[in-house]
C-alpha cells in the first residue's frame, strides 16, 4: 500500500507545477468552443439539406419503370405422399 501513497504524493507534486487557466480564460475558451461547435453544426446542416434536396430532385425527375402485366401464379396440387429416397431402407408394399 506504500506504493499507492507514494503515487498520490507524486501526483500532488506534479499538479502544483500545472499552469491552470484563469477564470476569464476558462470562460473565453468555453464560449469559443461552443461557438465553433454551433458554427460547424450549421455548416454541416446546410450541406446536408442541399445534398438531400438535390438527391430528391434527381429521384423525382427519374422516370419510373413501367410494370408489365403478368398473369397471376397458379398453384397446383402437390403430391404429399412421402417418397423413400434411402436405397437401403426396407420397402413396404401397400
Amino acid at each position: 500500500m506504500a506504493g499507492f501513497g507514494q503515487y498520490l504524493k507524486e501526483t500532488q507534486g506534479e499538479l502544483r507545477h500545472v499552469a491552470w487557466p484563469t477564470q476569464l480564460q476558462t470562460i473565453v475558451y468555453t464560449i469559443l468552443v461552443a461557438a465553433i461547435s454551433v458554427g460547424i453544426a450549421l455548416y454541416l446542416g446546410v450541406f446536408d439539406y442541399l445534398f438531400t434536396s438535390g438527391i430528391k430532385q434527381v429521384i423525382d425527375r427519374t422516370p419510373t419503370p413501367t410494370t408489365a402485366t403478368t398473369s397471376p401464379i397458379q398453384v397446383t396440387q402437390v403430391n404429399t405422399t412421402p417418397v423413400n429416397t434411402n436405397p437401403l431402407a426396407p420397402t413396404t408394399n401397400q
